[in-house]
């Protein structure tokens, strides 16, 4: 399945990627330190949201408007009190200029959601949440979150028709990967 290609294929720029965010969880000691952290989602996210929504939409992705993301960001931050941050210019995403791409791209965001619930646990604890304020965006589909990755990734496996299909959505998601420890390490 095309699906475990993209998964070893984009390993190690997962790796990276995961390794800074990791280290900027753990140095995390305050409310502003998460605010910061969930200001990069939001920048990041936010902006490759409107790119993907160009060539993904419920004509494609029938539940595509559920996982769009940067809501949630925009919440949490506005919980915590915090002013909404700017979207990362396009010099700072990906190229998104099909939906091959956008797909790409979208399966970063989607596996993002599995390690949410990690995250979730870490952030209640460094900073001692006890209401879940502040945390709907890690806390994504909650119960649901593995019945949402196995959907995408059978709506990925569809759309990857071809190895020149295939090479292009990984290319894609490693870009994304990519830029996106590239903004983390700002």
């Amino acid at each position: 399945m095309f699906t475990d290609h993209i998964k070893e294929a984009t390993l190690k720029n997962h790796q990276q990627t995961e390794k800074v965010l990791i280290g900027k969880m753990k140095a995390m000691r305050s409310q502003q330190d998460y605010i910061n952290l969930l200001n990069l989602f939001y920048g990041y996210f936010g902006a490759l949201e409107l790119h993907i929504e160009r060539y993904i939409n419920a004509s494609n992705l029938a539940d595509y408007e559920d996982r769009r993301k940067t809501s949630a960001i925009a919440d949490d931050i506005t919980a915590l009190g915090a002013i909404i941050p700017a979207l990362a210019a396009d010099d700072k995403l990906p190229v998104i200029d099909n939906y091959l791409k956008a797909f790409g791209a979208l399966y970063v965001i989607e596996g993002s959601t599995l390690g949410g619930k990690i995250i979730s646990k870490m952030i209640q604890q460094h900073l001692h949440v006890e209401d879940g304020r502040g945390l709907s965006f890690f806390n994504s589909y909650g119960k649901h979150t593995e019945q949402m990755w196995a959907g995408f990734k059978e709506i990925l496996n569809d759309v990857a028709m071809s190895p020149e299909d295939e090479e292009i959505i990984t290319r894609a998601a490693n870009q994304t990967f990519a830029k996106f420890e590239a903004w983390l390490a700002n």
